[in-house]
């Protein structure tokens, strides 16, 4: 069946936002607050298991205060970060990931639908979008953020949404993504997965990804090939169009 629509996944997958910019930004917003915390790459790389900033903040106070902390404290907290984010992408601490504005591009100049699936909140998207990609809206028409869903990922509500607004079937569908948590939401919602290993999930054991239709460390460029770390052999070093529907069409 022919591929009509690419669903992608922010944070790790379009760049790596989670260890460049949402930690360091977290970590910003705790020092000015007097908070005694400072989130090493191990630890944020476990925290990611809970999808969302606000979830994140909520999870860790709780468990290093013993108590669920005031929501009002944690949407402070969260503001906080979200300024230091927006000013650590200003500063250019962030790049998207090889291979991501080539493969949008070439989807956009072949018909196909597009839209971001992230359980990132709206703001921090369209930062890292008016910082990198100022051509997001036009490639990405659809977005689908934290705020838009009831259920965050691992849950396969916001790509169940996603397909619903670009009014594409699931299975005429292919999904981007990092996480194991992203993985299980776009299964769920009975899309084909990629992973593209980021740097948090580098780390992962080959068979957490074990329904991905395939894995590689990057989409690629000519210039800076990816390797395949499982699926089909993909001779130009490159994730193309073509690459992604023979994923649809396995032999």
């Amino acid at each position: 069946m022919p591929l009509e629509a690419l669903l992608w996944d922010v944070d790790g997958t379009i760049a790596e936002t989670e260890r460049d910019g949402h930690r360091p930004a977290f970590n910003a917003a705790f020092a000015e607050a007097g908070l005694p915390w400072h989130w090493d790459v191990d630890t944020y790389g476990r925290l990611l298991a809970i999808s969302g900033g606000h979830e994140r903040i909520s999870a860790f106070l709780t468990a290093v205060e013993g108590v669920a902390p005031d929501p009002e404290r944690v949407q402070a907290l969260q503001r906080r970060k979200q300024q230091h984010y927006r000013r650590l992408l200003g500063e250019g601490r962030v790049e998207l990931r090889p291979g991501v504005v080539r493969l949008m591009r070439q989807a956009a100049a072949a018909g196909l639908a597009q839209a971001i699936v992230t359980t990132s909140g709206r703001e921090a998207v369209a930062a890292l979008m008016e910082a990198q990609l100022p051509e997001a809206v036009s490639l990405l028409p659809v977005w689908i953020c934290g705020g838009d869903v009831t259920r965050k990922k691992p849950d396969p509500e916001a790509y169940q949404l996603a397909c619903e607004r670009l009014r594409v079937a699931p299975g005429r569908s292919l999904a981007l993504e990092d996480s194991v948590n992203g993985l299980r939401a776009a299964c769920g919602a009975g899309l084909t997965c990629l992973i593209s290993r980021s740097a948090f999930s580098a780390a992962e054991p080959a068979q957490a990804f074990a329904k991905a239709a395939a894995v590689v460390d990057h989409l690629g460029e000519a210039e800076h090939p990816n390797r395949i770390e499982r699926g089909p052999t993909c001779v130009q070093g490159q994730i193309t169009l073509s690459y992604l529907q023979s994923l649809l069409d396995p032999a």
